[in-house]
């Protein structure tokens, strides 16, 4: 709304307009004047993302935001650094786990102590059931996800100093990622129009 009147102002201020404005009037202004700003700064057009955590749960997030920014028309690319290298890891079914050790928000179907959340299997259970759950739901899975970024032109893209400190290869990565040092992933992403570190 705060918009809205901001334009009115604006157009207010213009001799070429009419003085007695509509909504709809101001609506058609706002667009055209988005529209136009959006062909002026390529930046508007781009998203770029951080992954760095390596967990189930934590793996939703970049993808998620990444392929609906992607399906929305912005240019757009993952960086998965430290853990986040999981995401994108080859064998990422059996890396993305979830823990309910240390994760308080992590609905149980029943309370449990601590000790109990921390005894062997509890990992593997934890991340059956979040699967589950999602399924119930109907989320994609990670799989798909990955295939909705690759098919949307996502750039997914390692960060080469973390492969190092892990001892990874390129061939250990899913086909089309990227490898690339932070200082060239920045140079990108001082430009664009968002970037979100999850």
């Amino acid at each position: 709304m705060v918009e809205m009147q901001r334009v009115s102002n604006q157009v207010d201020e213009r001799e070429d307009v009419p003085a007695a404005l509509t909504e709809e009037d101001v609506r058609r202004i706002l667009r055209s004047e988005l529209e136009h700003a959006a062909t002026r700064d390529a930046g508007t057009k781009t998203a770029t993302f951080i992954a760095s955590k390596g967990t189930l749960d934590w793996a939703y997030p970049p993808l998620i935001l990444a392929t609906t920014a992607a399906a929305s028309g912005m240019e757009t690319s993952i960086f998965f650094t430290f853990y986040g290298l999981n995401i994108i890891h080859k064998d990422f079914e059996r890396l993305l786990k979830v823990s309910p050790l240390g994760n308080p928000a992590m609905p149980m179907p029943v309370p449990m102590p601590n000790f109990v959340l921390g005894l062997p299997g509890m990992g593997p259970v934890a991340t059956k059931m979040m699967k589950a759950k999602f399924h119930r739901k109907n989320v994609a899975t990670i799989t798909d996800l990955l295939g909705s970024a690759r098919e949307l032109g996502v750039r997914l893209i390692a960060c080469q100093m973390t492969m190092d400190v892990f001892g990874y290869e390129p061939e250990d990565f899913l086909d089309g990622v990227e490898f690339a040092g932070a200082a060239a992933f920045l140079a990108e992403a001082r430009r664009a129009h968002v970037t979100l570190f999850v």
